[in-house]
């Protein structure tokens, strides 16, 4: 008998979600899978203190792993739609909200919905 509580399932989903544009951008490797898990645990603790913020853990989770890939590996997920300048990452939007994008801010165009990333967002 399946005992998964629903904060359980949401954060599976939550961690399903990035592990899968992690994936798609081949970024995957244990170190990074690590900084997933490290932000579960942390959101585990924060809904269970708001759990009225069960939706919004993709789109957390997402922002927390891109935090830690920032400061120890470089920006990700990369903008595919703009060809010129430098080269930035994707933000998701909401910031807190149900229903999380990666969108590029500059061109303000939605690019994906959290967890369906496809195989060209790399780090750098």
């Amino acid at each position: 008998m399946d005992r998964t509580t629903p904060l359980e399932q949401a954060l599976h989903v939550a961690r399903a979600l990035v592990l899968a544009d992690l994936a798609a951008g081949e970024v995957a490797d244990a170190d990074v899978v690590s900084l997933v898990e490290d932000s579960v645990t942390h959101r585990r603790w924060w809904v269970e203190q708001w759990p009225e913020g069960v939706d919004y853990l993709p789109g957390l989770v997402a922002q927390d792993v891109q935090d830690s890939l920032l400061e120890k590996y470089g920006r990700w997920p990369l903008c595919p739609v703009c060809n010129h300048g430098d080269p930035h990452a994707l933000d998701v939007e909401p910031e807190l909200g149900p229903d999380p994008h990666w969108v590029c801010s500059e061109a303000g165009v939605r690019v994906a919905a959290v967890g369906g990333l496809g195989p060209v967002f790399g780090l750098r």
